[in-house]
């Protein structure tokens, strides 16, 4: 999708039950699944904060094994997404498709006091991130579907920060229960599963169920169930394959997060006891930064907001590499980190709704989630093999030379018509 072409009109945003005009800024709907996203957030984080440095120094995976699961951690939801966004848009009920992934990722949290080998761990962390790609893309559908198109920056943004918010607090948990408990990792663990289940309480108590389709009037025939021919041929639309393709690129050389909280690690000396806290400062930026940034997006663009988050996560790589010695390295690389996220998580799919339409809006952001989730997974695993056959610097600047290139084909091919914005 051309990320600044928002005076075009497009088939998908005629229908008769889009919201237009003045109401609210936010629907409440938006501010209902952001308070989910909080507390499952908060589950996850506690689980994602202490992961690295659980499985390199205390059970002594490799870079490479390391990578391996992080993959897993993080491409098993991409192959999902597809399946959970069609299942949504077919049979029109994108609350219970998130629900389901919201449970599957609470069971699953237990699961972790038992996993010790990287088989065990794999089969829990996939069986995880099953339950996450379930959820995304009914989730933002429910998000995109309460929102006019000119908010959907907004809206997203607004979502993104209580996301992040228990982001936050996630690492913030881990670090005093690691420092509580005795048994520090399983009590994490434990704790974890207990907050993700609060999460699946409040869905399914203050979600609204079955939504009736904006094409339905009343006494109208209703939509027959989406085909899944119908939901590939999404990829028909010009924009939509730019803005999948783009996202793929751009993901082939996103190094995943846990890897960055490692080099920076390395590189500021930063012990072992405030490791779980790097999230934290990523999370601080993200919560500040995602509505203004969302909302700067809908007025002068999301291309120019898209490419400049890019610009900074090129820009925290390049002071990974040059590792001044200074003590303003951590907050610095955190910080671009962070605007990195609040530039780009909720700008990606608020370009889908002026695209796709609304009948079809889960799978049509499933698309774009998979391509992005599936390009992450592949520079985990060759960032891992990298790391561990020619060092951390080598891979790095592998990467940070990547991105650099593909930003700058992601910005010739996300150009509107019109020019550069």
């Amino acid at each position: 999708m051309y990320l600044t072409d928002r005076s075009a009109t497009p088939e998908a945003d005629t229908s008769p039950g889009r919201r237009r005009g003045p109401g609210p800024k936010v629907a409440p709907v938006v501010l209902v699944l952001g308070t989910v996203s909080l507390i499952t957030d908060v589950s996850s984080e506690m689980v994602t904060a202490v992961l690295p440095l659980y499985l390199v120094t205390t059970l002594g995976f490799s870079p490479l094994g390391f990578g391996a699961l992080d993959g897993v951690y993080n491409g098993v939801s991409a192959l999902v997404q597809l399946t959970g966004g069609h299942l949504a848009d077919r049979i029109r009920n994108h609350k219970l498709l998130a629900g389901l992934g919201y449970g599957l990722s609470a069971l699953c949290k237990p699961l972790l006091l038992l996993a010790g080998s990287i088989g065990a761990l794999g089969t829990v962390l996939a069986l995880d991130r099953t339950g996450k790609g379930l959820r995304t893309a009914p989730r933002d559908a429910m998000i995109s579907l309460s929102t006019p198109v000119e908010r959907q920056g907004r809206a997203f943004g607004v979502h993104r920060a209580m996301d992040t918010t228990g982001a936050m607090l996630g690492p913030l948990a881990a670090f005093f229960i690691l420092r509580a408990a005795a048994d520090g990792y399983d009590a994490v663990f434990g704790v974890s599963a207990c907050v993700a289940v609060l999460g699946v309480v409040v869905l399914l108590l203050f979600v609204p169920g079955k939504r009736r389709d904006a094409q339905d009037g009343a006494g109208a025939e209703p939509r027959p169930p989406v085909r899944v021919g119908e939901a590939l041929a999404l990829l028909r639309l010009p924009r939509l394959r730019a803005l999948a393709g783009c996202a793929a690129l751009l993901g082939l050389t996103t190094v995943s997060d846990a890897f960055v909280y490692l080099l920076l690690q390395r590189r500021a000396g930063v012990g072992e006891e405030w490791f779980t806290l790097l999230p934290l400062g990523t999370a601080v930026v993200f919560l500040l930064l995602a509505v203004p940034l969302g909302a700067l997006a809908d007025r002068i663009g999301r291309r120019t907001v898209f490419l400049a988050g890019h610009v900074g996560l090129l820009t925290a790589y390049a002071l990974l590499l040059w590792a001044p010695d200074t003590p303003l390295l951590v907050p610095a690389v955190l910080a671009l980190h962070g605007s990195f996220y609040a530039a780009t998580d909720g700008v990606l799919p608020a370009a889908l709704a002026g695209v796709v339409p609304e009948h079809l809006r889960a799978s049509g952001l499933a698309i774009v989630g998979t391509s992005q989730a599936l390009a992450r997974f592949c520079c985990s695993l060759a960032f891992g093999a990298a790391w561990t056959m020619w060092g951390d610097g080598t891979a790095l600047a592998g990467s940070a030379i990547g991105l650099l290139c593909c930003a700058a084909v992601a910005g010739v091919v996300l150009r509107p018509s019109g020019g550069p914005r």
